[in-house]
């Protein structure tokens, strides 16, 4: 259901990821658009650090697995979600990092001025970006539904589920993991500063 190159990616980005610290435990999960109907995710309950092409499965557009008995990631609605709202997005990766987790728990989080903010496609690093953080329900069915007239009216960078983890995504799996890359970079900066202060 999964074709082979698109789950070794993914496979591939979980080890990086957890290569940093980004998705302890069985945290974290990450998807690959597949067509027009179908997407690509990890399966519930699965180490990130230690993924095989058999731990991507092969949901619809709703979430719901393509083959019975199959179970996807808990947090399936919202890559689903940002796949049916932007044509552009070609993959998403989630972590629970140290520092998205932390900040995300002490108010709003905004970038300024860092060189690196140029990642997402701005022309100068002159300037303020917001990184949304949305508190985080156990409902993602609700929070879905929350989150989604927010993405519409201003799409950000990526966003971050409170005391959770960052979500972001790209035009494909190596992209979603710079861009990625780039946010948590952000966030470990955000975090050093405040410890400065």
């Amino acid at each position: 259901m999964v074709p082979m190159e698109l789950a070794e990616a993914l496979a591939e980005a979980g080890r990086r990821m957890d290569a940093r610290g980004w998705v302890p435990g069985s945290a974290g999960n990450l998807s690959a658009r597949i067509d027009e109907t179908r997407i690509a995710i990890t399966r519930s309950g699965v180490h990130k650090g230690r993924l095989t092409t058999a731990d991507i499965i092969a949901v619809d557009y709703e979430g719901n697995p393509l083959v019975p008995g199959q179970k996807p990631s808990a947090e399936t609605l919202l890559h689903c979600q940002l796949y049916r709202l932007f044509p552009a997005v070609g993959a998403v990766l989630h972590g629970h990092s140290l520092a998205a987790t932390v900040l995300s728990m002490q108010g709003g989080i905004t970038f300024a001025n860092y060189e690196i903010l140029k990642a997402f496609g701005y022309a100068t690093h002159e300037l303020e970006v917001r990184l949304p953080v949305y508190e985080n329900d156990q409902d993602i069915a609700r929070l879905a539904n929350f989150i989604e007239p927010l993405l519409q009216n201003e799409p950000p960078i990526g966003y971050v589920i409170e005391g959770h983890g960052v979500y972001g995504w790209g035009t494909s799996v190596e992209h979603a993991y710079w861009r990625l890359e780039a946010l948590e970079f952000l966030l470990a900066c955000e975090l050093e500063r405040r410890k400065l202060k």
